[in-house]
C-alpha cells in the first residue's frame, strides 16, 4: 500500500512518500493554499539532482471527437450538466455546490478526457467546485470508503526532476515551460498539451502566491517575530535571485506577453512547486523518489484531519490516487491533509500562503519553541531547534502581548501580509499559553 502526504521538500511542496508496502507518503509544502483550488496547504535546502528519466512525462494524445445530446436529461458527469452557465449544482440532494463549468474548467475536462490512459472518467466521480469563494474538488456522487476518488495516470503528470532541497531548479523547469505552453497559440493539444491545465494554476501576482513570506514586505517579516522564518525566507529569495542571474538570459522564453521574465516570476515559479509539487517514490528497486505535478488532484484543499489516502509511484503504466478513506457523500469538498497532517504554520505560512485554522499547526509551532518537537522540515529538519534559537524566537515573541497583537491586528486591515504575520504570532503565542498552563 503507498502513503501519500502533501508536504513540502522544503520547498513546501506535495511530497508523496512511497512505502515499500506500497502505501504513498505525499508531503506537501503548506499548499496555498495550493489554493486554485485553495488548496491551503514544502520546502528544504539540499541540492536537486536532475532525473535521469524524461523530464516530463507525456502521454500520447487521441483525436477528441465530441457527440452532443441536447435532449439527455441525466448527466453523466461534470460536462452533462448543459452549456449555459459557468457553474451548477454537483448534485440535486447535495449541499447545492457550484461546479466550475467556466471556460478555463471546460478546457481543463477536456484535457483529461484527452488523455489516452483514461483520466477522463475521474469526470464521473469529481469536479472542480466553488465551496463559498474558495474552489476545490467536489464529488459528483456518492462514493464507498476505498473508492478511487481521483485517479490521475502517471502520464498525465508532469516529471520536475528527482526530489532535492532546492525549490529554484524543477521552478526553472517549470517556468520554461509553462512560458513555451503559453507562447502557442495553436488550438491543437498536441502542440501545447499541457495549456489547460497551466490556465488553471493560480495566476502571476494573484492572492495565493502573494500570501507566502516569500512576497512580504520588510515590515510583514518583522511582524512574524520567528527569526527562524525570516532567515529561511530571506535564504530562499537569495538563492532564487541566484538561479535566476546563473540560468535566465536572452535565450529563455518570453513571459505571455511577450516580455523577458523577470526574477519575480521565478520566485512564483518557487512558490508553485512549495505549495503543489507532490514527491513520489519511483520503482522500489530504484530508491528514488520524483517531484510531480499531478493535475487535479493538485486542486485538493486542505484538511487535517482528511481521511483521505494518496497513493501511488511514479512510474509508467502507474496512477497517482486519492483513496476514499471513509464514505463520501454526492457535493462533499474532497480534501487532503498538507504536509502530512504534521507541518506547523511556520510550514504553511511559508510554502503555501495561508494559515492553518486548525489548532494542531500552532501547537506544533510552540511545542518546537519549547524544544519538545523535533523541525520537520525546512532548515534544521530532523533536529531539536537550537537552544539560542529557540530564545531568541521567545524573546521577540515576548515584545508584544497577545492583547497589542489583537489591537495591531485590527489596524492592519490594508496589508494582507502583515495581517497574517500577526495571525501567525498571535496563534503561537496562544499555543505557547496553552502548554505553559499544562506543565
Amino acid at each position: 500500500m503507498t502513503v501519500f502526504s502533501r508536504n513540502f521538500i522544503p520547498v513546501l511542496s506535495l511530497v508523496l512518500l512511497v512505502a515499500a508496502s506500497g502505501t504513498l507518503a505525499f508531503s506537501a509544502s503548506l499548499h496555498n493554499r495550493f489554493a486554485v483550488g485553495g488548496i491551503h496547504t514544502s520546502s528544504s535546502s539540499t541540492t536537486t539532482r536532475r532525473s535521469t528519466t524524461s523530464l516530463w512525462a507525456k502521454a500520447a494524445k487521441k483525436k477528441k471527437t465530441k457527440t452532443k445530446n441536447k435532449s439527455a436529461a441525466a448527466p453523466a458527469g461534470i460536462k452533462g450538466f448543459g452549456g449555459a452557465s459557468t457553474t451548477t449544482a454537483a448534485s440535486s440532494s447535495s449541499s447545492n455546490v457550484a461546479t466550475d463549468r467556466s471556460k478555463p474548467a471546460l478546457a481543463f475536462y477536456d484535457y483529461m478526457e484527452e488523455q489516452q490512459h483514461g483520466a477522463g472518467g475521474n469526470l464521473k466521480r469529481a469536479a472542480l467546485g466553488y465551496f463559498g469563494s474558495l474552489r476545490g474538488v467536489v464529488a459528483m456522487r456518492d462514493l464507498k470508503k476505498g473508492d478511487a476518488i481521483i485517479d490521475i495516470p502517471y502520464e498525465m503528470a508532469i516529471n520536475l526532476g528527482q526530489e532535492g532541497g532546492d525549490p529554484t531548479l524543477p521552478a526553472l523547469e517549470l517556468l520554461k515551460d509553462y512560458c513555451q505552453q503559453q507562447q502557442q497559440q495553436q488550438p491543437d493539444n498536441n502542440n501545447n498539451p499541457r495549456k489547460a491545465y497551466y490556465d488553471m494554476l493560480p495566476p502571476f501576482r494573484g492572492d495565493d502566491s502573494l500570501g507566502s513570506t516569500d512576497f512580504f514586505s520588510d515590515a510583514a517579516l518583522e511582524a512574524l517575530q520567528s527569526p527562524t522564518v525570516v532567515d529561511e525566507t530571506l535564504k530562499r529569495r537569495q538563492r532564487c535571485q541566484m538561479r535566476f542571474d546563473q540560468d535566465i538570459d536572452e535565450s529563455f522564453p518570453r513571459w505571455i506577453d511577450g516580455t523577458p521574465v523577470t526574477s519575480e516570476h521565478l520566485q512564483w515559479a518557487v512558490w508553485l512547486i512549495t505549495s503543489r509539487v507532490l514527491t513520489v517514490q519511483g520503482d522500489s528497486s530504484e530508491g528514488k523518489s520524483y517531484r510531480l505535478l499531478i493535475p487535479f488532484l493538485d486542486m485538493c484543499n486542505h484538511d487535517r484531519s482528511s481521511p483521505h489516502i494518496l497513493s501511488g509511484r511514479a512510474v509508467p503504466g502507474g496512477s497517482l490516487k486519492v483513496v476514499a478513506g471513509a464514505p463520501v457523500k454526492a457535493g462533499e469538498q474532497i480534501n487532503i491533509a498538507y504536509g502530512g497532517g504534521v507541518a506547523g504554520n511556520d510550514r504553511f505560512l511559508q510554502d503555501y500562503g495561508f494559515l492553518d485554522s486548525d489548532a494542531k499547526a500552532n501547537d506544533i509551532v510552540a511545542l518546537q519553541l519549547l524544544g519538545k518537537r523535533r523541525i520537520l522540515e525546512g532548515a534544521g529538519a530532523g533536529r531539536i531547534m537550537a537552544e539560542a534559537d529557540r530564545e531568541a524566537a521567545l524573546k521577540l515573541l515576548r515584545s508584544t502581548t497577545m492583547d497589542q497583537d489583537r489591537v495591531l491586528l485590527e489596524e492592519a486591515k490594508e496589508d494582507p501580509g502583515l495581517r497574517s504575520a500577526i495571525q501567525f504570532r498571535l496563534g503561537v503565542k496562544q499555543a505557547l499559553s496553552k502548554q505553559i498552563v499544562m506543565q
